[in-house]
C-alpha cells in the first residue's frame, strides 16, 4: 500500500497533471482561506460551507487545508495520489451539495441562478489521471518510491531528477 501510494514513472504527464493540478486549485484554496482573489477568507467560507451548505466544522476545514496544503503538495508531487483523491471528493461533494441543481455549464453571461458543475468535472478528470499515473518526473514522491523500491542504492534521489 505505502509503496503503491509513492510508486510512479518518469514521465510528464504526471508531472503535468500533477502542477495543473495543484495551480488550479490553490487560488480557490487562498480565497477561502484568507480571502484573497475577492473571496470570504476562514471565517466567511466556514459559515457558508457549515451554515448554508450543512457541513460539519471539520470536513470544511479539511476542504480549505486541502485547497491550500494539498495544492502546494501536488505542485511538489508529494502525497500526490493522496492529494488528487481529495480533490475528486471535493468536486464531486461541491457537484452533489451546491453546484448540482444549476446544472452543467458555467455562468459565463450571468444568466443562470449560481455556477455549473463543468469545471468541476474537468479539475475531476486531471485529478484522476493524477490518482491513476502518479507524480511523475519531479516529484518527491518518486524520490520516496525508488527508495523503497531499491533501499540499498544511495542514487534514488538522482535517478527520481533525472
Amino acid at each position: 500500500m505505502k509503496q503503491k501510494l509513492f510508486e510512479t514513472g518518469n514521465d510528464w504527464i504526471g508531472f503535468i497533471g500533477r502542477v495543473a493540478l495543484g495551480l488550479l486549485i490553490l487560488p480557490h484554496g487562498l480565497q477561502k482561506a484568507f480571502g484573497w482573489f475577492n473571496g470570504y477568507g476562514f471565517e466567511g467560507t466556514m459559515g457558508f460551507l457549515t451554515e448554508t451548505i450543512g457541513l460539519p466544522w471539520i470536513l470544511g476545514a479539511f476542504i480549505i487545508f486541502t485547497e491550500v496544503a494539498g495544492s502546494l503538495l501536488l505542485v511538489l508531487g508529494l502525497l500526490s495520489r493522496f492529494w488528487a483523491l481529495m480533490v475528486i471528493c471535493i468536486m464531486f461533494g461541491t457537484i452533489f451539495t451546491y453546484h448540482g441543481p444549476v446544472g452543467f455549464f458555467m455562468n459565463w453571461d450571468g444568466n443562470l441562478k449560481g455556477e455549473g458543475y463543468e469545471y468541476h468535472l474537468a479539475v475531476s478528470a486531471i485529478a484522476l489521471m493524477v490518482l491513476i499515473n502518479g507524480a511523475g518526473r519531479y516529484s518527491i514522491d518518486r524520490i520516496i518510491g525508488s527508495r523503497q523500491a531499491d533501499p540499498g542504492k544511495a542514487s534514488a534521489a538522482q535517478r527520481a531528477m533525472a
